[in-house]
């Protein structure tokens, strides 16, 4: 199946930011649609505003750190349209601080949501996709994953796992899959410094508000490397705004 058109998409993080931004954007493509997000009120809210114009979308309360909460999401996919198509593994944290201010809980989330969440995903969909002989995983990374920004080490780190374990899966995928990373840059969302140091979220904020993109953007270059022909693969896209170094 090409296009975007009645595929089956399933996004974590998918409540604002990027997550809600590409749900709003693939709904109105025709994607049917399976939304994951911790946060029951907000997600009902994206799946009510889509399928109030007229889209297709379900919700599911998921922590993608926990394997058995994916496994929920690729299930509802399954047994509601009866097959996945994509992945969109976008859930993430930016709870960046100095490394001497030792905040280890916070290098803890960011690990188990970038690394293990994206784990848990593949190890949820992989094997539908091998059922099907056909599938999609996109997994959102950063430009973190391409320079290192103080205070952003661990950040950064966990960003370079997702692009690393993307192409690692993308080398093991066969002709039968595809695998494609989307790295983007400053992106206005609420995400951005939440849960950092008070110093760390205030530059970063600033950031955002002078050089930022629209959530929008991204959504529209994960659509790209959906609805592209059976047999091309978009391996990697990079968008950033053009005021970021």
């Amino acid at each position: 199946m090409s296009g975007i058109a009645g595929k089956v998409v399933a996004i974590t993080g998918a409540s604002s930011g990027i997550g809600a931004a590409t749900a709003t954007y693939l709904a109105e493509k025709g994607a049917r649609l399976v939304l994951g997000a911790r946060r029951e009120d907000r997600l009902n809210a994206v799946v009510d505003q889509i399928t109030a114009q007229g889209g297709s979308a379900v919700g599911a309360v998921v922590d993608v750190t926990r394997r058995a909460d994916l496994k929920l999401l690729t299930d509802t996919a399954v047994n509601r349209f009866g097959r996945l198509d994509v992945l969109v593994s976008n859930a993430g944290t930016m709870a960046v601080s100095p490394f001497d201010e030792l905040r280890q809980d916070d290098w803890d989330a960011m690990v188990a949501t970038h690394i293990t969440g994206l784990l848990n995903g593949i190890g949820a969909a992989l094997p539908v996709f091998r059922r099907q002989r056909s599938g999609q995983f996109v997994n959102v990374a950063s430009t973190a994953a391409y320079m290192v920004k103080s205070p952003q080490g661990v950040y950064a780190a966990t960003k370079t796992a997702v692009k690393v374990l993307t192409e690692g899966l993308r080398q093991e995928s066969g002709p039968d899959l595809r695998v494609t990373l989307v790295s983007p840059g400053f992106t206005h969302t609420e995400g951005i410094g939440k849960g950092a140091s008070p110093e760390a979220a205030a530059a970063l904020v600033r950031q955002r508000d002078e050089i930022a993109m629209p959530p929008s953007a991204v959504a529209s270059a994960i659509g790209f490397a959906i609805e592209q022909p059976i047999g091309v693969d978009v391996s990697e896209v990079v968008v950033r705004p053009t005021a970021q170094a």
